[in-house]
């Protein structure tokens, strides 16, 4: 029994500190502490009633931060057969899923600050300033999706068997 307290201790701490570390990134704190509980369970899924007693929230709280998270594609709703209640969970590589459809996103950036620079003059820093921002993101969309192949199958080689 000393063993499981001192494991649920262990798990709460690392639950609140990647939580804080979420958030101080500019995730929505109550979205942060989800994604955290869900990330520092074993199995990867918790239903919302699962989460609000975790976390001590509310429904409403909860409802929220799925609906964020589900969203930006970094948690999955799935409901198991015969059952009335929604479980949240993780994809197995959630990083890589989260980041491969991030592509839209930047593209968007991209276009948002071209056009950006393209109101304001090249001869602005404003301008020029917004080309570089634009620039980055054009670099982002052409690596980024090479870089996640690259991971993926470097965690599926043969040193990973």
């Amino acid at each position: 029994m000393a063993r499981r307290s001192s494991t649920d201790a262990a798990r709460r701490r690392v639950l609140e500190q990647l939580a804080e570390e979420f958030a101080r990134s500019g995730m929505n704190r109550m979205a942060a502490r989800v994604f955290a509980a869900l990330v520092v369970t074993d199995e990867g899924e918790l239903t919302a009633a699962e989460l609000a007693e975790l976390l001590h929230a509310s429904p409403a709280a909860i409802s929220g931060a799925v609906r964020y998270l589900e969203q930006v594609e970094m948690i999955r709703r799935t409901r198991p057969l015969g059952s009335r209640r929604d479980v949240f969970n993780l994809t197995n590589d959630i990083w890589y899923e989260a980041l491969i459809h991030r592509g839209s996103v930047i593209e968007r950036w991209r276009d948002t600050m071209r056009h950006g620079a393209d109101e304001l003059g090249l001869g602005t820093r404003a301008g020029e300033r917004m080309d570089q921002m634009a620039d980055f993101f054009a670099f982002m969309e052409t690596e980024l999706p090479a870089l996640l192949e690259r991971w993926r199958a470097s965690r599926s080689g043969p040193e990973k068997a």
